[in-house]
């Protein structure tokens, strides 16, 4: 990709975002408490969100699980598509994403419940509290964590959708195979799970990866369809 085409991606994002996302208190605050706390700034963008935020609406989603909380930016968009999401933080930021949810005047935990602890010690308790009748499966899994875990993270997510026609979303997939050496100049580091290797295998989902640019640079997400 030229630099060039980057520098219009970028101008492209820009004049769309303020046409069709125009900042929002909430959101706002948002992004400036979570930098605040010192917070790494790596939280989705609005249109990210925004589209994230749709895809719950058109998949009608009534539970959506995020893997990998950040200051509750993306929670806050999932939020005002559906009735009830969970979300997977690590301690240090829990709190931050607590308060930015409820200053834009989300209930926790009635609409969002925040889950403290490493994604792979959390998921197996949500499959149990699932089979004991504590909580429903979920419509859309959103996936925004570490990424040696990707295909462990998308695997639980399979095993805690409701099945057919639920979601799994994957963020960052393409830096993850460019950061491996799956493909580019890289060298290939096979001790790292291939997610999209993987996923190409599982006869549960149907699945494609799209790249994206703009104010994320080049990246890429995976997303499927449970069978």
């Amino acid at each position: 990709m030229s630099v060039e085409s980057v520098i219009h991606a970028n101008e492209i994002t820009e004049y769309t975002e303020s046409l069709l996302i125009p900042p929002t208190p909430a959101f706002t605050h948002a992004y400036s408490n979570t930098s605040a706390h010192g917070i790494p700034e790596i939280a989705l963008s609005p249109s990210q969100g925004r589209f994230m935020s749709l895809l719950a609406r058109i998949c009608q989603a009534e539970n959506i699980l995020e893997i990998g909380t950040l200051g509750g930016y993306s929670a806050l968009w999932f939020a005002q598509a559906l009735s009830h999401s969970a979300s997977k933080s690590n301690p240090d930021r829990r709190d931050v994403a607590i308060e930015n949810l409820e200053y834009a005047g989300v209930k926790i935990p009635e609409q969002v419940d925040i889950l403290l602890g490493a994604g792979l010690d959390v998921l197996p308790r949500l499959a149990e509290e699932i089979d004991q009748g504590k909580r429903e499966k979920y419509d859309l899994i959103f996936i925004d964590a570490d990424w040696d875990n990707q295909w462990a993270y998308f695997d639980w997510g399979v095993k805690l959708s409701k099945g057919k026609g639920s979601v799994v979303y994957v963020d960052n997939v393409v830096r993850q195979l460019l950061e491996i050496g799956a493909v580019g100049p890289t060298e290939h580091d096979t001790s790292v799970m291939n997610l999209v290797e993987m996923v190409g295998k599982d006869e549960r989902v149907d699945a494609t990866v799209m790249q994206t640019v703009g104010g994320k640079n080049h990246d890429g997400f995976l997303i499927a369809c449970v069978r």
